[in-house]
């Protein structure tokens, strides 16, 4: 039976675990079905397809530390945050920045899939700052780059909603072919959902 005291300890154990173990550089996945999903089904499906090259992975935390090197490590793999402090959970090529501010650090069609999981709703609130970034996306993918956009399908974590920002409209569904559909809802309280798209024109 878990006591107050030991629930409070595993806490203060765990606020330890994790920053040590990320400055020791040992993978500190998240164990969620959302984080599953992503790592298991979705990274491997990309990192596998010769024509991406480039990555960019949007938004750090302790979680992310991980990922370039567990699962893009030949890939050119950039990360991109505006919490300065979130430095250390990034790639090796990382960029301070809002995402609505990519075109400012990369030249046009410079990547071959953007990952922005976890960022709608949780950052990019506003429609306008959505829209924004979308639009920047586009900018920079190359011609049949993929867009991955996982969120939150609650009314507290839609802000936007999607179906009013514009510039995803630039974009083209893509069928992810683990899933046979270009969404995918997690089996997850939160309602974490996949949405999977390809620049086309």
């Amino acid at each position: 039976m878990c006591t107050e005291r030991g629930l409070a300890s595993r806490a203060i154990r765990s606020r330890l675990t994790v920053p040590l173990r990320a400055r020791l550089r040992i993978a500190t996945p998240m164990l969620t079905e959302d984080r599953r999903v992503l790592e298991q089904i979705i990274f491997p499906h990309y990192a596998r397809d010769p024509r991406i090259k480039t990555v960019l992975f949007v938004g750090c935390d302790w979680y992310t530390a991980h990922y370039q090197r567990r699962y893009f490590p030949t890939h050119n793999y950039w990360t991109i945050e505006p919490e300065k402090t979130r430095r250390r959970f990034g790639a090796k090529q990382h960029v301070a920045a809002r995402l609505e501010e990519l075109g400012r650090h990369f030249p046009q069609g410079f990547f071959n899939l953007i990952i922005c999981n976890g960022v709608y709703g949780w950052g990019l609130d506003r429609i306008e700052d959505c829209d924004a970034a979308m639009s920047q996306c586009h900018a920079c993918l190359a011609q049949g780059g993929h867009l991955l956009l996982g969120w939150n399908d609650t009314p507290q974590r839609d802000p936007a909603p999607l179906s009013r920002v514009r510039s995803l409209a630039r974009f083209s569904p893509y069928a992810f072919p683990a899933f046979g559909a270009w969404q995918y809802l997690t089996n997850t309280p939160g309602r974490h959902v996949y949405y999977f798209y390809q620049k086309r024109n």
